[in-house]
């Protein structure tokens, strides 16, 4: 199941690189991330919701939800 996440204060490419940094330290593998937008495959990357969010967080931006 693929879970989205709004993002704010993302505005470039280092920011995109920044959320995907700290989602590779989950070891997470099927995602998707764009400017204002992370996109996630739970299951496959047994995943939790919480710690998606708190990785875009740790890389210095806030989910909207």
């Amino acid at each position: 199941m693929i879970e989205q996440f709004k993002v704010e204060g993302m505005s470039c490419q280092h920011c995109v690189m920044a959320v995907k940094k700290e989602l590779n330290k989950l070891e997470a593998k099927d995602y998707k991330v764009e400017i204002g937008l992370v996109e996630v495959d739970l299951q496959k990357n047994n995943l939790t919701r919480e710690q998606i969010k708190q990785a875009i967080e740790k890389a210095g931006y806030i989910v909207v939800e």
